[in-house]
Parts: structure tokens; sequence; C-alpha cells
């Protein structure tokens, strides 16, 4: 866990470090009309993070009754690696769609919402007893119940695909650092 924590991490300070350099101008821009800015690529990566999290906080605050992790449990785990590392395009759910991404932001507003939801993150995870881990906990809306851990590969590897999708558009903008 604490691996999966720190690689998150420090992926998320790597990128914001990069992204400092542009301007908040290019960093508000869409690409085109039906394409997110990279503000609003990052603002779903931290909404669908704290919606995630708050879904496994209700979840657990009803004492339910949790499947132990199985070989199905393992094999949605595959399942959504290789969508998310897949081509395909999956229209993101409602809860953490275009609707509810900011048409602007700053720079500075993102990342310190994204750091304080990663430290509460890692509290959170600090406090939860460790049978939690082995169970059915967090519903992913395409692959179905896994663990805590397949929640957080879910995480690295949606930021990482995500991230790309950051940097094709800075491409697109043709953005380029100014400092």
């Amino acid at each position: 866990m604490e691996r999966q924590l720190d690689k998150l991490h420090k992926d998320l300070i790597e990128l914001l470090k990069d992204l400092e350099g542009y301007s908040e101008r290019k960093l508000n821009m869409n690409p085109t009309a039906k394409k997110w800015s990279v503000f609003q690529v990052m603002h779903h990566l931290v909404l669908v993070e704290q919606l995630s999290v708050q879904y496994v906080e209700r979840k657990l605050s009803h004492n339910p009754e949790l499947k132990k992790a199985t070989v199905l449990t393992s094999l949605r785990k595959v399942a959504l690696t290789a969508l998310l590392s897949s081509p395909i395009k999956a229209k993101a759910p409602s809860a953490v769609g275009t609707e509810q991404l900011p048409d602007t932001s700053t720079f500075w507003e993102i990342a310190k919402k994204w750091k304080n939801q990663r430290e509460e993150l890692r509290k959170y995870l600090a406090d939860l007893p460790e049978e939690y881990y082995t169970k059915e906990i967090y519903k992913h809306p395409f692959a179905g119940r896994v663990t805590i851990g397949g929640m957080l590969q879910f995480f690295q590897q949606h930021f990482d695909r995500h991230k790309k999708q950051i940097y094709r558009t800075l491409d697109t903008l043709d953005a380029v650092k100014i400092n």
C-alpha cells in the first residue's frame, strides 16, 4: 500500500513541477469544443479520487458484510488494467464528467486541492484496519468490485492515462513553458 501511495505522490509532484512552467491561459484552454483543458483533466482526476474515497468511507460506515477478494476480483482488476491501457475511450460517468468540471481554474488551486486529497487518502488508509485490504470494498463503475489495492492501482493507471492526455493537449495547443 505504501509503495502504491508513494508512487502516486511522486508522479503527482513530477507532473505539477512540469506544468507550473506553462501559462495558466494555456492550461485553461480547450483544444477543441468537446475536449477538456489541462486543468479540467486535473480536476477530473481529483474528483474521481475524492468520490472513490467517499464511496469507501460511506460503504464502511454501515458495517457491511464484505466479500473476501477472489480470483474473480483479480480478473476484474486485470480487465480494468486492460481497459485503461488500451486506446479505447470510455465516457466519464456524469458525476465526474464535463458538467462537474470548472471552465477555468488556477494552477495553485488545483495543485493544493490534489495534494490535500492525496494526504487525506494516505491518512485514511493508514487508519483503515488491515482486514479490509483483502475485501471487495471499492466498486469501479466499469470493472465492478475490487480491493483497496485495486482502487489504488486504478488511481495510478487512470493518472497515467490522463497524463498522456494532458501532454497531447499541450502539444495540440502548441504550448511552451514560460519559465
